[in-house]
């Protein structure tokens, strides 16, 4: 009988130390997971709040709808337009600025459309199609893929053909499958630089204004029920705008380049 109240006690007590964990729910958006950002802060934030942290890395469209579905506390994407969308209508509250980087057109390094040479990115975009030179989108409603969109719209070219191929992956994924086909592809400048060892494509088009790419992060309104845990997404929004949080992210480095930068002065 002894060992039974025993073994009760202990079972007891682990069941409480489950239940006492906090775990905090963020979609956001693949290019923060594939960067190896997400792996650097975390770590940080979980040592100093002792709450832990499930990551669902999806592209942008996905992760702002599964926020206002209510099914995670907090939000960290790059799309300006929709979040504001999200915003007026209830989902999100305590919008807020992180980082920024901005987005790359890549392509093999012989440059079969010669959009190195393109004074905008418009021109390199016609330059591409008028080749027909491999090109792979994002294909997913990621914030990525909304850019691209974007851009041919602005550009005036209509993107169809066997030349263009939507994915429908995470950056990652595309950025091998563009490698593979020694295609183009639009990509977001962190993940680009975490990958510049595992690809052969090069940085051809860059450093135009509307290539500019900013993150926000989100807290998923408490209205959307009960099981959000709204005080957990708020001390994730003051890590990351914290000092602490944001010399992370500017310290945050591969090969000695810098993926983002941070936002909060």
């Amino acid at each position: 009988m002894k060992y039974i109240l025993i073994l009760a006690a202990l079972l007891m007590t682990s069941q409480q130390q489950v239940s006492a964990e906090q775990r905090l729910r963020l979609s956001t958006t693949t290019s923060t997971e594939n960067s190896g950002l997400l792996a650097i802060l975390h770590p940080a934030f979980e040592k100093q709040t002792d709450i832990k942290v499930s990551v669902i890395a999806v592209g942008t469209g996905k992760a702002l709808k599964i926020g206002s579905n209510g099914d995670v506390d907090v939000v960290f994407v790059h799309a300006p337009a929709a979040e504001l969308k999200y915003v007026a209508s209830g989902d999100f509250i305590d919008r807020t600025a992180v980082m920024h980087n901005d987005f790359v057109v890549i392509g093999p390094e012989n440059d079969p459309a010669g959009i190195a040479s393109a004074k905008t990115v418009a021109e390199a975009l016609i330059k591409i199609a008028k080749s027909e030179s491999p090109f792979i989108s994002r294909g997913d409603d990621s914030g990525t893929h909304k850019k691209e969109l974007q851009l041919w719209r602005q550009a005036k070219v209509e993107h169809k053909g066997s030349w263009y191929i939507a994915a429908g992956q995470g950056m990652g994924a595309v950025l091998r499958i563009a490698d593979n086909k020694q295609g183009y592809t639009l990509t977001d400048r962190g993940t680009q630089i975490a990958f510049a060892d595992k690809i052969m494509l090069k940085v051809l088009f860059e450093g135009e204004k509307s290539l500019f790419n900013p993150y926000h992060i989100m807290a998923v309104n408490p209205k959307k029920g009960s099981h959000v845990r709204y005080n957990l997404a708020k001390k994730y929004i003051d890590f990351v705008t914290s000092k602490q949080g944001q010399e992370i992210i500017a310290g945050f480095t591969k090969g000695g380049e810098q993926l983002f930068s941070p936002d909060v002065k």
